[in-house]
């Protein structure tokens, strides 16, 4: 927060718009996240004290008031430490979620549309909003593959968790022979990018250098320093104009053609990044799905990552995957702090 704060208070800080919006949102986000902490530290020490005092005083109606209060707590603690968790560089964007139906014809159709219902009771649960981009319906029921985005804050920090094969195993309804079948289905999450590139260039990054035009013949070389060469210091970029006789003319053509090259650039940038996203759903193989679903024999739903099954798997397939996404996360989370 400190570095931040000194950030704001940088000369020349207020003249870059879209660098100062982006401070600007990082540094209100922290500071909710800092009055939360304090909210839910001040409470837990409310709660140890009036609990000492209950205990003193043998009260049990108010120690089995505590005690639900405290089972509160826990779960705000525990959704605020998760949200911590959600720190990467893309986690606070939207999501665009695609679901594709594995070999298999209608049987893994037909998962892919439950996939996609199971999805989109999540998105109501959580109060996103969901808006459908594009869906092939199969050739008699179900799905071969559909693409929403999820949009609300976190959005793709939960969802990435998603990224896999999805494998159902039950009684074909499409078999007449009642023969167990299983299918499978792919989950791949993208996240949001900005759409509209905007360019603040810093006058500070600029070194801007003026010398004389060259011309076809000695007639025609300029007499004075019109020419001007532009190096974008932070990339390295130069650009240069001499064709007009006025320097500020020059200057201005220069400026243009640096605003296109910094722009093509940053859209480089972005295209490189949903290159590489994209790349690693390649690693993604049927036979290393992330989780099971099984309705025949016996009922279970198993995350194979960390181990978690559930029983309920119609409260699962209602949108109720929050045990998985959040138990993904803390496992991970774990991880990196044993690394660290």
């Amino acid at each position: 927060m400190q570095e931040i704060e000194t950030e704001l208070s940088r000369e020349g800080f207020w003249n870059r718009p879209e660098e100062a919006r982006s401070v600007l949102k990082e540094r209100t986000a922290l500071h909710q996240r800092l009055e939360r902490f304090r909210r839910l530290d001040s409470e837990l020490r409310d709660a140890e004290e009036l609990y000492d005092l209950a205990a003193a005083e043998e009260d049990e109606a108010t120690l089995a008031d505590l005690h639900v209060q405290a089972n509160a707590l826990a779960r705000r603690i525990e959704r605020f430490s998760l949200e911590l968790m959600l720190d990467g560089e893309d986690d606070a964007k939207n999501a665009i979620v695609s679901i594709n139906a594995g070999a298999g014809g209608t049987e893994a159709q037909d998962w892919a549309e439950m996939l996609l219902r199971m999805y989109t009771r999540w998105v109501e649960r959580k109060g996103y909003r969901l808006e459908l981009i594009d869906l092939q319906p199969g050739e008699e029921a179900g799905i071969k593959s559909a693409t929403f985005t999820a949009a609300g804050e976190n959005a793709y920090g939960y969802l990435k968790t998603e990224v896999g094969v999805h494998r159902l195993v039950r009684i074909s309804p499409f078999n007449a022979s009642g023969k167990r079948h299983t299918s499978f289905a792919s989950v791949f999450v993208y996240p949001e990018l900005e759409n509209e590139i905007v360019l603040d260039i810093d006058e500070k990054d600029l070194r801007i250098d003026v010398f004389r035009a060259s011309g076809a013949g000695g007639q025609h070389v300029n007499k004075t320093s019109s020419a001007v060469r532009i190096t974008h210091l932070p990339t390295g970029i130069v650009v240069q104009c001499q064709q007009e006789k006025s320097q500020h003319r020059n200057r201005d053509l220069a400026m243009k053609v640096l605003r296109a090259r910094l722009y093509q650039l940053e859209k480089q940038k972005q295209e490189e990044k949903l290159r590489e996203i994209h790349e690693s759903k390649e690693e993604i193989a049927w036979g290393n799905q992330i989780r099971s679903y099984i309705l025949q024999p016996y009922q279970m739903v198993k995350d194979h990552r960390i181990g978690l099954e559930i029983g309920n798997v119609n409260e699962v397939l209602d949108g109720g995957i929050d045990p998985f996404i959040e138990g993904v996360l803390l496992a991970r989370g774990t991880r990196a702090s044993k690394a660290a």
